[in-house]
């Protein structure tokens, strides 16, 4: 068994093939960074041309580095949402066609799932009960997950994502794009105690986070010390802000840690390829006394090595329809109950 995942929920083009044990046979990923470099951020019409454009192509070298072809795969599995309504119908209406020329299975895949499901791709058996971390430029939520499939939403942002934050800092200190990763790399050289931030904190108890805070008080900063790029402090800046955004995620895990009681923490999204972060989670987790998985920077981003994954475990698990064309994209993440310390 084959199964072949399609990613274009947002600026990366990506297909992969792995087969029935898991094994990821190839995984091809398109950036379009050069695209969007301009306008220091990504702009949903020039994506989705761009998948129509690359699509076909990554999806060819895909299947030729695994040394098959379109008769050789067993099932497809497509990301469905949430992202950018316009990316995600490029993909969704390539696999349809492929899966409705080829009668095989399509499995529509949720793509926070599959970021936590990029976990597995390297450490099949993590220990459920998990609590899921999952940062990115779009989405910082966290998810209990009982057992494989079974994800809860317990908390998210409700305004700016980490890497958003991230990223609107970096640009509006004209670092480069994308910016997240460019903080990365100059805060090393920082202090990050030199600057002070306040963590924010919902009132009504939930698990929710919020980074708008963060990002005006950020702000601030910049405007009353004059900071720019050329700035002497702007290496210690860099690294106490990244320092408060990583603080306010462990801050609320810990609490849901308390709550939920889990056996293991993952931290996955493309955040989670931020050495710090990745430093302090492992440190908390150590704390903690829990086994923390963290996927290999190359799986953090979108890739569909994580979709093909999920769309394999659910394929085995009997539950999605063999046959199935009315799927449909989701732009953003379906709404939910915040969840609130007295309700379990």
């Amino acid at each position: 068994m084959n199964v072949l995942g399609i990613e274009t929920s947002c600026d990366e083009t990506s297909a992969s093939v792995l087969n029935s044990d898991f094994k990821i046979l190839s995984n091809v990923v398109l950036s379009q960074d050069e695209i969007h470099a301009p306008y220091g951020g990504v702009v949903p019409e020039l994506a989705s041309r761009q998948h129509l454009t690359s699509l076909s192509y990554v999806v060819q070298e895909c299947l030729d580095r695994a040394q098959l072809k379109l008769e050789n795969i067993s099932a497809y599995a497509v990301t469905q949402g949430p992202g950018l309504v316009g990316s995600l119908l490029v993909g969704l209406s390539f696999a349809k066609g492929l899966a409705f020329y080829f009668s095989k299975p399509l499995i529509g895949i949720d793509h926070l799932e599959a970021h936590i499901e990029s976990a597995f791709l390297e450490t099949r058996k993590i220990p459920f009960p998990a609590l899921a971390l999952v940062v990115s430029g779009g989405h910082t939520s966290i998810f209990f997950v009982k057992k494989k499939l079974d994800y809860k939403l317990v908390g998210r942002t409700r305004d700016d994502a980490a890497g958003e934050a991230l990223d609107k800092i970096a640009k509006f200190l004209d670092l480069g794009y994308p910016g997240g990763p460019i903080i990365d790399r100059l805060a090393e050289k920082g202090n990050s105690q030199k600057f002070t931030f306040g963590l924010p904190h919902m009132t009504d108890g939930s698990l929710d986070f919020s980074f708008s805070g963060l990002k005006t008080a950020a702000l601030k900063l910049i405007k009353e010390n004059k900071l720019s790029k050329r700035h002497a402090n702007l290496f210690d800046f860099l690294a106490s802000f990244e320092m408060a955004v990583i603080r306010a995620l462990l801050s609320n895990l810990a609490q849901a840690i308390k709550l939920f009681k889990p056996k293991s923490l993952i931290l996955c999204g493309g955040v989670a390829r931020n050495k710090k972060l990745r430093h302090q989670f492992t440190e908390f987790s150590r704390k903690e006394n829990l086994p923390s998985f963290i996927p290999s920077p190359e799986f953090c981003t979108d890739n569909a090595a994580m979709v093909a994954s999920l769309g394999l475990v659910k394929l085995k698990s009997g539950k999605e329809p063999p046959f199935y064309l009315g799927l449909n994209a989701y732009p953003r993440i379906a709404s939910f109950q915040p969840f609130s310390k007295q309700k379990k």
